[in-house]
């Protein structure tokens, strides 16, 4: 099929691109720069997905599937810019497509942040969760969810929507991972609490793969996907230890020491203990992928604590 690709050089985007190309599809990739991209093998369109004057009717041209891994993860003023408003400027552009009788199907990579988070309660979310947002990458990604949905049933486009967990690989721009590993080094990790904590991580491979299902099989027309592959904190410390060949952490702090000390913490530890890596390191939520198994077949492959160990 002819694809278009945007966000192809992100951390997701780039490994679904190698994919596509992997799988005889003909690949198009909305790209700033000509130069940027790293698989020859695309087609490249030159723009910026932000321009108001981006010809998205030339960029949409034969494309019969369109995946939007575009995100921005690190700047707040430019996610409701890229998040929202440009997607409802692609969103328009597909209806047109389709008001011309071609066919079109979006596929929207968007995070299981939608939910929101509670700290310190047990909590098992699906698909059916109510949305609750909280942040602007959150609110903004959610927001455009939403758009997806009303603008489907208005144009009459088909689409897929998949949530993922915190994605994790090779090349992963999220440090948080670095720091645990750099933790559990230095012998410096410990256990909040007496709960057992659960941690929501998704190998990139099992995403991808994820997002080839949403693109091509029918069955997922329509749909929204979580996509996480849970383990316990401590499979995940353990896993880690085993990797870098130091003992596995046992200490165990009551969870109340920690939140009255965190701020004096956060001083030695250079901002590695904060209130929100507390509420990370003793969350009791999980992600199930019974709809993905039940409608798609599909289940993640790569179990965390041991692909952990290649970050």
């Amino acid at each position: 099929m002819k694809v278009l690709v945007l966000g192809a050089n992100g951390f997701i985007g780039a490994r679904l691109v190698d994919r596509l190309i992997d799988s005889g599809h003909d690949v198009r990739v909305l790209t700033r720069s000509q130069g940027k991209h790293k698989n020859i093998n695309t087609e490249i369109f030159i723009g910026d997905l932000r321009d108001p004057l981006l010809d998205t009717s030339r960029l949409l041209e034969g494309c019969e599937v369109v995946f939007n891994c575009a995100g921005e993860i690190r700047n707040d003023a430019l996610m409701h810019e890229l998040h929202v408003v440009a997607t409802n400027r692609m969103l328009e552009a597909v209806s047109k497509k389709v008001a011309e009788n071609n066919s079109v199907h979006w596929v929207q990579l968007s995070s299981v942040g939608a939910y929101g988070s509670v700290p310190d309660v047990e909590r098992i979310v699906t698909e059916e969760t109510k949305v609750s947002p909280r942040g602007e990458y959150e609110v903004t990604k959610t927001v455009a969810d939403q758009n997806i949905l009303t603008k489907s049933k208005e144009s009459a486009f088909t689409f897929s929507i998949l949530r993922p967990s915190n994605v994790f690989g090779p090349g992963m721009p999220n440090n948080s991972v670095r720091q645990l590993i750099a933790i559990v080094r230095r012998r410096l990790f410990f256990y909040v609490g007496f709960n057992e904590p659960i941690v929501t991580y998704v190998h990139v491979d099992d995403v991808v793969s994820a997002l080839l299902l949403c693109g091509f099989d029918k069955r997922a027309e329509g749909e929204i996907f979580n996509i996480s592959n849970d383990c316990s904190l401590r499979e995940l410390i353990e896993g880690i230890a085993r990797s870098i060949s130091v003992p596995a952490p046992f200490l165990r702090i009551p969870k109340f020491l920690i939140r009255s000390a965190v701020s004096i913490l956060s001083i030695f530890t250079k901002g590695m203990i904060t209130q929100e890596r507390v509420n990370a390191l003793t969350s009791r939520t999980r992600y199930p992928t019974t709809k993905l198994k039940k409608k798609l077949d599909f289940e993640p492959k790569k179990y965390v604590p041991d692909y952990i160990a290649k970050i």
